[in-house]
């Protein structure tokens, strides 16, 4: 028997027992997890179809590990522009083993009630006074003198404007900022960005210790080593 189901975002013809490597899933590893969206069941010359998926079919599997494929180089240039980006990446992949394949009769998750609106409460006489409009909360802009950020190994002038409208303006405020949250700052943008060393290389530039940056980047794929 095999089935042909969607997992993270993907079609996989699967089998049981057959090891398949998929998009990072949000499971522990050694725990189970299963599927619902089943689109294709063979069994022999028996072929369900879906429309589009299969009610009540269901496959099953348990999560081996979590790990990262090979690594992709995205290299992007502009003639005459003196513009070069070179960017490594490497995708979060699980490895699970398929357990269990059911055509019919597993449950799926109940969805979540809607919960009633109250209704309005009838307004006497007197009318209150109406409220005032919050005043929205312009983003923090940076103090000080602006960097120039694309100096950072991996950063282009988009994700320069993109850092400086979120706070982080100059050398001193990257090198203190989160790995991770620089890369919730720059998810807007385009490509596939790996912030692992910008903070360490901005610290070596607030610090003036440009020679020593510069043999670095030398060595550096991306932004990465």
């Amino acid at each position: 028997m095999y089935a042909i189901v969607e997992i993270a975002g993907h079609q996989f013809k699967v089998e049981k027992d057959q090891k398949v490597f998929v998009n990072r899933l949000a499971t522990e590893e050694g725990k189970k997890v299963s599927f619902d969206n089943v689109l294709l069941i063979g069994d022999g010359n028996n072929v369900t179809l879906g429309a589009p998926a299969i009610d009540g079919a269901q496959v099953s599997a348990k999560v081996l590990k979590h790990l990262k494929g090979d690594k992709v180089i995205v290299f992007k240039k502009k003639r005459r522009k003196g513009y070069r980006v070179k960017n490594g990446h490497r995708q979060s992949l699980s490895e699970i083993v398929i357990e269990s394949i059911v055509s019919s009769g597993a449950k799926k998750a109940a969805p979540k009630k809607e919960t009633k609106k109250a209704e309005p409460k009838k307004v006497e006489a007197k009318a209150a006074a109406p409220k005032t409009e919050a005043k929205k909360v312009a983003p923090k802009k940076a103090t000080g003198k602006a960097d120039d950020l694309k100096k950072i190994e991996g950063i282009g002038p988009k994700i320069a404007s993109t850092l400086v409208e979120a706070g982080i303006a100059t050398f001193a405020d990257l090198s203190k900022a989160d790995a991770a949250k620089i890369s919730e700052i720059i998810s807007g943008v385009r490509g596939n960005h790996v912030t692992d060393t910008w903070p360490a290389q901005a610290k070596l530039a607030a610090d003036g210790k440009w020679d020593e940056l510069k043999k670095w980047q030398d060595e550096l794929d991306g932004g990465k080593a």
